[in-house]
């Protein structure tokens, strides 16, 4: 099997460019850094120019198929059963069934991060419905595929953590959980792909995406939380916001300090005169918003809660998780 060069592998593309690079690039710059990542594709492992899927997928012809987003610091993954049930639920939640069972999916992802000699990572997990013909009806495919894919992965850089992003709020709505529920994780993303393209266009960080009622549900990758008076505020699920693995972690967070969190709707006025305001989510962790629609939001810093909330973190992927060497 023939060894190719490091490509360009991107998880997503913000304003402010992250730095994403393929599991071999552990020397950005390097003329010895050459080794492909191994990508665990239906039981097999294959050098990154050579995992391949058939054009008749429909999770490629259809976004038919569901996927994870984890995240593995100092040689443990983070939160793996959580996201594990999540993708469940929403193989569930579509008639998917995964064809392997969670403790197998457990080995073959660890083994992944070993094939790729990765301590500190993030993991792109996908099942797509599988090879089928050129009609939509999923009963035509016969075997899902199971994907893994590790990179090395950091968001946004670490002035922005410190410094805060701004968010736009765009027109795009948030679909409709009576016509697509955000909490299946689906491989059909255009909804949040239109929201990011207008936050590229306003040469915003993110995009605030109402829902239907006209209150915030969630930015095109995170959860939105907003501090007013001491007290955080987050979307309820039912606004059309996902049940967000590191949304739950700021849920754990604030028991241990005393903090109250309240589910609720928010509107657009409610995030202009919060005195913080910060998102959620597995690539972007925990990251402090300090502008929304040209509006300063609070001091126009990073608040003392967003602070806290990214300290406590930061302490939690460090000391707990899965192991992958052990």
């Amino acid at each position: 099997m023939k060894t190719t060069n490091v490509g360009g592998t991107v998880i997503d593309e913000p304003k402010s460019r992250e730095a994403v690079k393929l599991v071999g690039d552990k020397r950005a710059g390097s003329k010895a850094a050459v080794k492909t990542s191994q990508i665990y594709l239906d039981g097999k492992f294959y050098a990154e120019g050579e995992a391949k899927i058939s054009v008749f997928d429909h999770g490629l012809l259809y976004g038919d198929g569901i996927f994870e987003g984890i995240r593995f610091y100092n040689g443990r993954v983070f939160r793996l059963e959580e996201h594990l049930e999540r993708l469940w639920d929403s193989a569930r939640s579509i008639l998917l069934e995964v064809p392997m069972s969670q403790r197998a999916m457990t080995e073959a992802l660890l083994e992944t991060i070993r094939q790729n000699d990765l301590r500190e990572g993030y993991i792109r997990l996908i099942v797509t419905r599988g090879v089928g013909n050129l009609g939509l009806n999923p009963e035509q495919c016969k075997k899902p595929s199971v994907i893994i894919i590790t990179a090395q992965i950091a968001l946004y850089p670490e002035a922005v953590y410190r410094n805060g992003l701004s968010v736009v709020t765009c027109a795009t709505r948030r679909t409709n959980p009576s016509a697509l529920n955000p909490a299946v994780k689906s491989l059909n993303y255009l909804n949040n792909v239109m929201a990011r393209i207008e936050a590229n266009l306003a040469n915003a960080d993110e995009a605030l995406m109402l829902n239907d009622e006209g209150n915030v549900a969630e930015c095109t990758a995170d959860n939105v939380f907003i501090v007013k008076r001491g007290q955080v505020f987050t979307p309820p699920i039912t606004a059309g916001a996902l049940r967000g693995i590191t949304r739950s972690v700021v849920f754990e967070i604030a028991a241990e300090t005393g903090i109250k969190v309240t589910e609720a709707d928010i509107t657009r006025h409610d995030v202009f005169i919060a005195d913080e305001a910060f998102l959620t989510g597995t690539a972007a962790e925990i990251i402090p918003v300090v502008k929304a629609d040209g509006r300063p939001i609070g001091s126009g810093k990073p608040g003392p809660i967003s602070l806290r909330m990214i300290a406590r973190f930061r302490e939690m992927t460090r000391e707990t998780g899965t192991p992958i060497y052990s």
